[in-house]
């Protein structure tokens, strides 16, 4: 008779199988551990980001004659032209040209993120301007993470380097607020932190505060195992993506979260913006805003270079049927008395938004917020209507 504590063949394989996969996941993750503290380069440090530099007068910018690869949701090529802006050739542009010049700067959205030149809206509007027989050059002076205060330094700059255009357009993006409202604080030029004691967390960190208290326990951890187990926290997140996506909640997740919401919820009047940033950082990073741009708006009337201002919708805004924008508003007003055109992108993006169900995977990048191939085509073809 068998003893009741002996263990069944059953038992005992499921027990050694159970030991076998153990073993290999505390193998496989010591070698990820050692991999990604040893071997593993930080993309943030590798060759392909090179063409991301510092920059003494308008904070920061793009290599001059950059020819290369760039790395943002995935590798797409980047090349610069000889005044630092995206270009489909690393080309000497002169000072001065005998045809029509436009100069475009905004944020991530106007450089172009995760697309090469030649398909991106900025792209598509030098193209298109070559091909008229009163050629347009435009010029794309946008990088990522721009906004209002960097528009008028990097123009103010370009202006005092006798770079030559007849037009500034500007994309304002909506998370600008949020950009002038945080980082600005402690620029030179505006040093508040200095005056009022309470903004001096703003120099310490980008985020701002309600952000920074509100973080959970455990996204130090989230931090730790980002940056000692590369291989492990790819495959979750992949496989995570995948589920989400197979589930549909994907997208539902990148509407509630920052900065999908962070940046774009201060418009919004269901938002629960606060989570974010306070009521207080909002109004103090639109009138950091719409100071920055009467700035450039009065260095360009002095030097009789009219100024147009292009707004456009964030999927958050579309999704929270934002259609009488506080954005659109804001600008609208700023450009009755400072522009040469305004240009309200909204309708067009909500027009796409009624005509098609999937317009979020139609018009942006699966899970972001930045334009898609077609965000850019729809943007062109709207944008082709006000400047070519």
């Amino acid at each position: 008779m068998r003893s009741p504590i002996a263990k069944s063949p059953v038992t005992s394989g499921v027990l050694k199988a159970t030991t076998v996969v153990f073993c290999c996941v505390v193998l496989f993750l010591v070698s990820d551990l050692i991999y990604s503290n040893f071997l593993y380069t930080k993309p943030s440090l590798s060759a392909d980001r090179s063409a991301r530099i510092a920059d003494g007068h308008f904070h920061h910018g793009l290599a001059t004659n950059f020819d290369g690869y760039d790395t943002w949701g995935r590798r797409y090529r980047l090349v610069t032209n000889s005044l630092g802006f995206k270009d489909a050739v690393a080309r000497s542009v002169p000072l001065r040209s005998d045809r029509r010049r436009i100069l475009l700067i905004g944020d991530s959205f106007t450089e172009g993120l995760g697309f090469p030149f030649e398909e991106t809206f900025a792209g598509l509007l030098y193209w298109a301007g070559q091909q008229r027989e009163d050629k347009i050059e435009f010029l794309n002076a946008a990088v990522a993470s721009y906004s209002p205060s960097t528009y008028y330094r990097k123009i103010k700059y370009l202006i005092e380097t006798s770079l030559h255009f007849e037009e500034v357009v500007v994309f304002s993006d909506v998370s600008d607020v949020y950009d002038e409202a945080t980082s600005s604080f402690c620029r030179e030029q505006d040093r508040r932190a200095d005056r009022d004691p309470q903004y001096q967390v703003y120099c310490r960190s980008n985020a701002p505060v309600s952000v920074a208290s509100q973080r959970p326990a455990w996204s130090d951890f989230g931090r730790f195992w980002e940056s000692n187990f590369v291989v492990s926290n790819g495959v979750q997140k992949m496989v995570q993506s995948k589920i989400d996506a197979l589930r549909g909640k994907d997208i539902e997740k990148s509407f509630r979260q920052f900065p999908y919401l962070g940046g774009s919820g201060w418009t919004l009047a269901k938002a629960d913006s606060e989570i974010f940033f306070r009521s207080i950082e909002i109004e103090d990073g639109i009138a950091n805003s719409l100071k920055n741009m009467q700035a450039l708006a009065d260095l360009l009337a002095a030097r009789g270079i009219p100024l147009t201002v292009v707004v456009y919708p964030w999927p958050t805004q579309l999704a929270g049927e934002d259609r009488n924008s506080r954005q659109v508003q804001i600008w609208s007003k700023f450009c009755s008395r400072n522009c040469k055109t305004f240009i309200n992108l909204f309708p067009a993006f909500f027009a796409e938004k009624d005509a098609h169900a999937d317009w979020y995977t139609r018009l942006f990048i699966r899970g972001d917020v930045h334009f898609s191939a077609e965000g850019h085509r729809l943007m062109f073809r709207e944008l082709a209507k006000h400047l070519l």
